[in-house]
């Protein structure tokens, strides 16, 4: 959860390790901090945003041309200055950053207070560096040496950077499981949590693969070995990353960029993978593995938060046209709840980031009982994208707001191609059929553009009128039950509203009791399968004096004399319908955060990725 950068090479340290921090501010901002060598060992680091480290960085006059710097999600230890990262071994020598959990953290303490290892934080990252310390010592290794003898020792999720005072001509990098990014540059080195720090500098970089330890030199030359002292081969990746994805654009927020980004970003989702003049889809990953996927006995999707809500409508999607059964699993509770796999199973991941670190022990276990696996993510090289056999990026570029937008609507897009694409190979739809899902599919953006600035006006005056409520209720039907709990989950991560979605059917199973004039009720009305029994769900809840707000299809007359406000959004093939409900779904709880005075970027107690668990 945590953002790491570091630099090694001719260039002053510092700036560049404040700026990329500032761009891995979204993945933790409890607190941030600085180590810079020059003459000696200088670290500064405060609670807070990267603003109350940066002051004080600028007060002590740092300058080197060798540091590292974090970024801070909390989950050893309370916020504060103690806890903050860089840590350092007891004798002063040491400094380390640290993105992950150790598990045995606590016998490794016992173990070095043993050997008279003082502690004064409460995180792991202090027990991993002073372990560090202490093999080096015993052994009188070199920091490389050291950093790999210890990694072996350790159980848990870790990436780390450390830089040794009496040997600043190196840094030495290792990582398990939590991401890590090796850029290359003229005479100069990066180590990132993701390559958002370092594509102004470099769009050369490693994906470190787990259990490596790489060595960054000031003399201009790398290296890296597994946990076995190994020499691995690095393969290069360039970049698909350019900076103006990674700043605002002239809009005050990142997440209301990326709303708006969402005609462009679902396009190239589907770029080069749909042709409406051949009647054609076609998905690379897939169509290598059609066969195997095609007859599946079922398929498991996983995933956690949003993308888990786009998993559900994966779900509906392939049931719907592929008739395949498929179940959609949280991956925190797959990995723990000993599930049945098969290798007749097809397991789909989902993940924005490629590093949740429960999707990724799902596919770990699946991979081990014969599954086959196939990742959806949104990162070039990420972990999922390695370890997967098979995926389709969403091509939905760097992602930056904790409250996932784009990505959303872009791992939609592509399980919708799947599920055309499963069912074609099926024989399940005719081409007339296929043209007319083709069809609608390709005029999604152009409609998701319409939405954005048709939404705008209503949806600006209706967050005004509902801003200071407490509690929410979200109701869908079918495709749109999973748009109702995703547009629950944005109104709560970042305006810190009470918020729950239901399929609208279950209201009268519990939900109901809590109606009163004071509940605000949003209803996705936009199923033509189903209109008449939305229609019996709103005027249930009007009976109860609740506020309705529906999304309804442009030119409704039925539903719009019943709602207390109405939100219009294009028509289109019901299964895409998500792709449109969700449009003002992701305004409102924008708008209603922003006149709350929360930060929509970076909510409280959040962040981008979850690498640990």
């Amino acid at each position: 959860m945590c953002g790491i950068v570091a630099y090694i090479g001719t260039k002053d340290a510092y700036p560049i390790i404040e700026k990329g921090l500032r761009r891995l501010e979204y993945r933790g901002y409890d607190s941030a901090g600085v180590a810079i060598f020059d003459q000696g060992l200088s670290i500064v680091k405060r609670q807070g945003k990267v603003d109350n480290m940066s002051k004080a960085a600028i007060a002590a006059g740092l300058r080197g041309r060798i540091g590292i710097g974090h970024t801070r999600w909390a989950t050893h230890g309370e916020v504060n200055d103690v806890n903050a990262h860089p840590h350092q071994s007891g004798d002063g020598r040491l400094a380390i950053v640290h993105n992950g959990i150790i598990e045995n953290y606590d016998s490794l303490k016992v173990a070095l207070e043993g050997l008279g290892h003082i502690f004064v934080s409460e995180t792991d990252t202090e027990v991993l560096v002073k372990l560090i310390e202490e093999v080096q010592r015993q052994g009188n290794l070199s920091l490389e040496e050291a950093v790999r003898q210890a990694s072996s020792k350790v159980v848990g999720a870790y990436a780390i950077v450390v830089i040794d005072r009496d040997d600043p001509t190196k840094l030495v990098a290792a990582r398990r499981a939590s991401p890590l990014v090796l850029g290359i540059g003229e005479n100069e080195f990066f180590f990132a949590s993701d390559g958002t720090p370092i594509v102004e500098h470099t769009k050369n970089v490693v994906y470190l693969e787990s259990d490596q330890v790489a060595v960054a030199r000031l003399d201009g030359t790398y290296s890296i070995v597994n946990l076995e002292n190994e020499m691995q081969t690095p393969f290069i990746h360039q970049l698909d990353l350019e900076i103006e994805q990674i700043e605002k654009g002239g809009y005050d927020y990142f997440m209301l960029k990326e709303i708006h980004e969402q005609p462009a970003t679902i396009a190239d989702a589907m770029r080069g993978r749909v042709s409406p003049e051949q009647n054609l889809i076609r998905l690379g990953g897939l169509v290598e593995h059609i066969d195997r996927v095609a007859n599946a006995d079922r398929i498991l999707i996983v995933a956690c938060g949003t993308s888990w809500h786009s998993g559900l409508i994966g779900e509906y999607l392939i049931e719907d046209l592929a008739r395949m059964p498929v179940e959609v699993e949280y991956a925190s509770e797959f990995r723990y709840r000993n599930p049945v796999i098969t290798e007749r199973d097809v397991v789909i991941a989902i993940s924005q980031s490629g590093e949740t670190a429960d999707t990724l022990a799902a596919v770990e276990l699946a991979k081990k009982a014969g599954a086959f696996c196939y990742g959806i993510v949104n990162v070039v090289g990420s972990s999922i994208a390695r370890e997967t056999d098979a995926g389709s990026y969403i091509h939905a570029g760097p992602e930056i707001g904790v409250a996932s937008t784009k990505a959303f609507t872009g791992q939609v897009t592509i399980l919708s191609l799947m599920a055309i694409h499963l069912a074609c190979h099926r024989g399940l739809i005719d081409d007339a059929r296929k043209q007319m899902l083709v069809n609608a599919l390709v005029n999604i953006p152009s409609k998701v553009e319409k939405a954005i600035a048709n939404c705008a006006k209503p949806v600006e005056f209706i967050a005004r009128e509902l801003y200071e409520s407490h509690n929410a209720l979200y109701l869908g039907r079918g495709f749109n039950f999973p748009v109702a709990l995703e547009g629950a989950l944005k109104l709560k991560e970042i305006s810190y509203i009470h918020a729950e979605g239901y399929p609208a059917a279950e209201m009268k199973h519990g939900p109901i009791a809590l109606i009163d004039e004071d509940m605000p009720v949003f209803v996705i009305a936009t199923n033509q399968s189903a209109y008449h029994k939305i229609v019996s769900n709103i005027e249930q809840v009007k009976a109860r004096n609740g506020m309705v707000i529906a999304i309804v299809l442009e030119g409704d007359s039925e539903i719009s004399q019943l709602a207390d406000f109405v939100i219009e959004i294009p028509d289109t093939e019901e299964q895409f319908s998500p792709l449109l409900s969700v449009i003002p779904l992701q305004l409102l709880s924008y708008h209603i955060a922003v006149h709350r005075g929360c930060n929509v970027d970076q909510p409280r107690n959040l962040a981008k990725s979850v690498t640990v668990e």
